[in-house]
């Protein structure tokens, strides 16, 4: 309104004529408007002043500012009674600022973010500050070993190499040969024990088809009992040979895995040797009874599929084994191996059938497969019951 007349008068366009209350010069004459002094005793109220009745007694005094607002004063007003002198009342003035307080304010140019040095990229762990416990380091297992090769590790010639593998499996092969000859006096006894232990007793003597059968059957007996005893210097051999090259948790596999698999390849023998075979040849009289022919079990190929299915449940009893180690590893999951077990199971199948051709009846793939089988859902089923 002021700044419209003020215009008007600038520029002319009133002469002054039309306001009574103006001078034919453009002046404003003195107002004539008195006022009450009862009125100028009433302050007016100021909006932006927060009066408070606080009773008497209560001294009025400027709150503290409000911190959102830091450019508005300090409203007029009572401050908050001090909660540990209710009687005393509010006090009177701005509250002094506690020692460990500090007012709000617009942060300087140093509490800022600063900004990144272009050379200087993130700081990263120190070679002191990896920890082997830490779960945010990458795991051997899960990402492989170091670059840097095992500890124990020399580069050699390849010659070299094949000179130590030949030396330690001469080594080996002395001292299976040993143990054969101090097994081939017994032989005989070994064999008639075993043909009798297994076979039923429906069955008759064993049957010699050619002059050299017997004494072959005496040195197959002696050959795997020269195995058998020599079996540790085997694995601690071939130890020796793959040592350097192997990183400890490599080793520590090694070491926990080869007694395993001696262990269930013994359990696997045993029951073959007391479960199975009874069993199977069993099976094959009551067949050969119940037809024109009577069966003749041969010397030679009785004792040959005696020695089939002992090695072959040695192999099939590491399944266990092999299930763990591959789930230690990283390599598999037993979830997955649920999801795909009937892809498992036909394989299992296929391999009984290879490891007992011998039986031409069908009898020993059928009970090498159902044993597979066994072992497999067997393991998934303690994997499970551990996990839960």
């Amino acid at each position: 309104m002021v700044g419209d007349t003020a215009a008007d008068l600038d520029d002319g366009s009133g002469d002054g004529s039309d306001d009574p209350g103006s001078r034919g010069d453009g002046t404003v004459p003195e107002s004539n408007v008195t006022f009450d002094e009862d009125e100028l005793a009433d302050p007016v109220a100021d909006p932006d002043v927060d009066v408070a009745d606080v009773g008497d007694g209560a001294p009025v005094g400027p709150r503290p500012a409000d911190p959102e607002d830091p450019e508005k004063g300090p409203p007029v007003g009572p401050r908050p009674a001090d909660p540990e002198d209710p009687e005393g009342g509010p006090p009177v003035g701005p509250r002094p600022a506690e020692p460990d307080e500090e007012e709000p304010g617009p942060p300087g140019p140093e509490e800022g973010p600063q900004p990144a040095e272009p050379d200087d990229g993130p700081p990263g762990p120190g070679p002191d500050d990896a920890s082997p416990e830490d779960p945010d380091e990458p795991d051997e297992a899960t990402f492989g070993p170091p670059p840097d090769g095992p500890p124990d590790d020399e580069e050699m010639p390849l010659a070299d190499h094949i000179e130590e593998m030949v030396s330690r499996l001469g080594v080996v092969a002395v001292a299976v040969a040993a143990a054969t000859a101090l097994a081939f006096p017994l032989a005989e006894d070994v064999l008639v024990v075993m043909w009798y232990d297994t076979l039923p007793a429906a069955a008759s003597d064993p049957h010699v088809y050619g002059p050299l059968e017997k004494i072959l059957a005496e040195i197959k007996v002696a050959s795997l009992a020269g195995i058998l005893v020599a079996l540790p210097v085997l694995v601690y051999q071939s130890y020796l040979f793959m040592r350097p090259g192997l990183y400890p948790r490599e080793r520590k596999y090694y070491l926990a895995a080869v007694p395993t698999s001696l262990v269930l390849g013994t359990i696997g023998m045993a029951f073959a040797y007391f479960l199975v075979l009874p069993a199977l040849f069993q099976y094959f009289v009551y067949y050969s009874e119940s037809g024109v022919d009577r069966l003749a079990f041969g010397l030679r190929v009785t004792f040959d599929l005696i020695v089939a299915m002992l090695g072959a449940f040695a192999v099939v009893f590491q399944i266990p084994l092999l299930i763990m180690l591959a789930i230690m590893m990283g390599v598999t999951s037993r979830q997955w191996l649920e999801n795909r077990r009937i892809y498992f199971w036909g394989g299992f199948v296929g391999v009984g059938f290879l490891m007992g051709g011998a039986d031409l009846t069908g009898m020993a793939p059928i009970i090498i497969g159902a044993t597979m089988i066994g072992l497999f859902e067997g393991t998934l089923l303690l994997l499970r019951w551990t996990d839960s």
